[in-house]
């Protein structure tokens, strides 16, 4: 048979997740067909998939994997569709043709809604978070980083496991000074942390945000405000990380007390530093790549799960800085 005319069969014993499955209009199964070039025709309650091999293993896996859903009670739309695209590319095993979904089983818990990564290395980064006391998250913007980050924070909080949530980031003046921007500290550093409000609102309502934060348990504060502090039972991101300089990294890596975790999350193709400093993040990466107990994960526009033209955005500009240098 030739690699390029396979065809193989699944079939479904539930009609009504079949139905849920192939989408209005059979529009779920389209973009499958669209996106892995095979042909799929549904007769039944069985599907065949039909084009090379590699692909149409790749489409089996897809849709083998969101009817795993289905059963489980979870919805699905043309969203998450793409996510099982995304997320059955990067993780085959092209030797022996299976997917690994082991990582991408359970959810996180929050009180609005529960968060499932999107990618292979989403995966593995969740799984760092609940398994390591610091883990570095490195990579462009939308590949979610910060919100997952956030999300594991938020879930231990509702389970009890950590008494706060401590979210930092570096205060870095971008063409604009602080002491020209009206109101107190507060008003003048909430815009740096606006990303981490918004993480915070797709997971507890605006009541609940603002109760665990006037009693202490989620702190949102600028990287300044570490200094001196011993963080202990608690649950402590710092975003924007690329942003820090060295003494900054390592006075806020030195913070970590007992029954405490720190994610680290940042882009180094976005460093706001003044000309001739170091980012912090560059440095501590280099440093502290080889300690066991240190993970770090890095991710590509492979993980991006925004607009789909935000991968092709950061292509091109890689594509851009890998030119200029060259």
């Amino acid at each position: 048979m030739s690699d390029y005319n396979n065809t193989q069969h699944l079939e479904f014993s539930d009609n009504l997740l079949l139905s849920q499955l192939v989408g209005p209009s059979d529009a779920y199964l389209t973009k499958i067909e669209t996106y892995f070039g095979v042909t799929i025709v549904l007769r039944g309650n069985q599907v065949a998939i039909s084009g090379s091999d590699l692909e149409v293993g790749y489409a089996k896996n897809t849709l083998q994997f969101l009817y795993a859903k289905l059963t489980k009670g979870q919805e699905i739309d043309s969203e998450s569709v793409e996510d099982a695209i995304r997320l059955v590319r990067t993780s085959v095993n092209l030797q022996s043709g299976n997917t690994n979904t082991a990582n991408y089983k359970n959810g996180l818990t929050t009180k609005r809604r529960m968060i499932f990564p999107r990618s292979s290395n989403q995966g593995e980064y969740l799984n760092a978070i609940q398994t390591k006391d610091m883990v570095f998250g490195i990579g462009p913007a939308g590949t979610g980083k910060t919100y997952l980050a956030v999300a594991v924070g938020i879930s231990m909080l509702i389970a009890g496991k950590i008494n706060k949530i401590i979210l930092t980031r570096p205060a870095v003046e971008a063409g604009e000074k602080l002491g020209f921007l009206p109101g107190d500290m507060k008003e003048k550093v909430d815009p740096y942390l606006r990303p981490l409000y918004d993480a915070m609102h797709d997971m507890l309502t605006s009541e609940q945000i603002e109760r665990r934060m006037t009693n202490g348990e989620i702190e949102i504060a600028p990287l300044a405000f570490m200094r001196g502090r011993t963080l202990a039972n608690a649950f402590v991101i710092l975003d924007e990380a690329q942003n820090t300089t060295p003494v900054q990294m390592k006075m806020f890596l030195t913070r970590l007390g007992n029954n405490a975790q720190m994610v680290i999350t940042g882009d180094l193709s976005q460093i706001d530093l003044p000309i001739g400093i170091e980012s912090g993040l560059q440095q501590a990466v280099r440093i502290l790549k080889n300690i066991p107990d240190i993970t770090i994960i890095t991710f590509d526009e492979t993980d991006i799960v925004r607009h789909p033209i935000v991968a092709k955005v950061v292509n091109a500009y890689e594509k851009f800085s890998k030119e200029t240098h060259a």
